[in-house]
């Protein structure tokens, strides 16, 4: 017998959804577009951080939501931690004026905090247990 917890294929299906949404999120906000000439990847984040104070704080609202939605995972409480501490870290940097831009276009907070999820759920997903009984009408051995 495991200690994982049982983890039917509909509710892997449903978080599989939600890293998903996380990903795709997190890419807009982060790195969806290139800045013309050079390999540097932006996002909304990054445009809207250039309006002083408002800007940070209107992306903060976004990263929350994407905090929220990976608290649907259930993540230890380790990480949920490390994702506030990478969110704060972007919007407390972000408010100083140019030093703060340049530093959401290198830190990408939202992209950190989305492939902590991914990895968080591919691992959940590889360790999760296969039922061999062959009392499970399910498997044919």
């Amino acid at each position: 017998m495991t200690n994982y917890p049982e983890m039917d294929h509909t509710a892997l299906d449903e978080q599989e959804k939600i890293v998903q949404h996380i990903e795709s999120l997190a890419a807009l906000m982060d790195s969806q577009f290139k800045l013309p000439g050079t390999s540097i990847n932006l996002g909304l984040d990054s445009i809207v951080g250039l309006i002083p104070g408002v800007g940070d704080t209107a992306s903060l609202g976004v990263s929350g939501y994407i905090f929220m939605q990976a608290a649907r995972l259930n993540p230890p409480k380790r990480k949920m931690f490390r994702m506030g501490f990478n969110i704060f870290l972007d919007w407390l940097i972000g408010l100083i004026p140019i030093i703060g831009d340049i530093f959401d276009v290198g830190w990408k907070a939202n992209n950190r905090n989305a492939k902590m999820m991914r990895e968080f759920h591919d691992k959940r997903k590889r360790s999760k247990p296969i039922n061999v009984s062959p009392s499970d009408p399910q498997n044919p051995i």
